[in-house]
């Protein structure tokens, strides 16, 4: 088998524009922030959160809509193994809706946290010790450069908080994207607004991003967005 991405260089993966490439420098940022979160405090960890939404959420729906497809198609066990990674992005979406709920400040806050980095650095390695290698293996540096512009492109559109009531595969998540993408990206600017002003500013702020949430909410449970092409994939789950 193909040895560990994270052991190989950019030329092995296929070059700069290799989808490899691009999946390994997401998760090398990963692993940063996670680290710098460890040692934040206040409204500089709540910050670091975000960031980490920004960037665990797009770089999974760009595997979901571009990766998993692929391997499903070019390894024989494929199905089985994309089918893993997809359990461990629901809970993953399922621990930060709850985060989201819970005070900054609470022994909760904390534990979900830490179970959330476990599970982050859990998938890596599961990426980049067996799947991707297989993908690897199965396809050529052409193709990889091609899932590369394909992955770059839905990363960029993708939304930036968790919806765990959306389907892992398409058709679901892929119908869900622009209308939540729109709704993640403006609470983003929003809260990241209420946590450097004060006063009726703050408070206007946060109570537009809980208006947006609710909107989030209503739209995700739209029955066509819960359903992806293998049913074991759609999500009868409630916020």
């Amino acid at each position: 088998m193909t040895q560990s991405i994270s052991a190989q260089t950019s030329t092995e993966l296929g070059g700069q524009r290799s989808v490899l490439v691009y999946q390994k420098r997401d998760h090398v940022e990963l692993d940063r922030l996670l680290r710098a979160i460890d040692s934040a405090q206040g409204s500089e960890r709540q910050d670091l959160l975000s960031d980490l939404c920004r960037l665990v959420f797009p770089h999974a729906f760009a595997e979901e809509s571009v990766l998993w497809p692929a391997i499903r198609r070019s390894v024989s066990d494929g199905e089985m193994l994309t089918l893993r990674i997809e359990r461990e992005h629901q809970e993953i979406n399922e621990l930060f809706s709850e985060l989201e709920r819970t005070e900054p400040n609470s022994a909760r806050h904390q534990e979900l946290r830490t179970r959330i980095a476990a599970l982050l650095r859990e998938d890596v390695r599961d990426e980049e010790d067996l799947l991707l290698p297989k993908l690897q293996a199965a396809t050529t540096i052409d193709q990889l450069v091609s899932m590369g512009k394909a992955w770059s492109v839905v990363r960029r559109v993708a939304p930036t908080r968790p919806h765990p009531v959306v389907a892992r595969r398409p058709p679901g998540n892929v119908a869900a994207a622009m209308p939540l993408t729109i709704i993640d990206r403006t609470r983003d600017h929003l809260d990241r607004t209420s946590r450097r002003t004060s006063g009726r500013a703050a408070t206007a702020t946060r109570w537009l991003s809980a208006m947006l949430a609710r909107v989030a909410g209503a739209i995700e449970h739209i029955p066509p967005l819960t359903r992806g092409e293998d049913e074991s994939t759609n999500s009868p789950r409630t916020q």
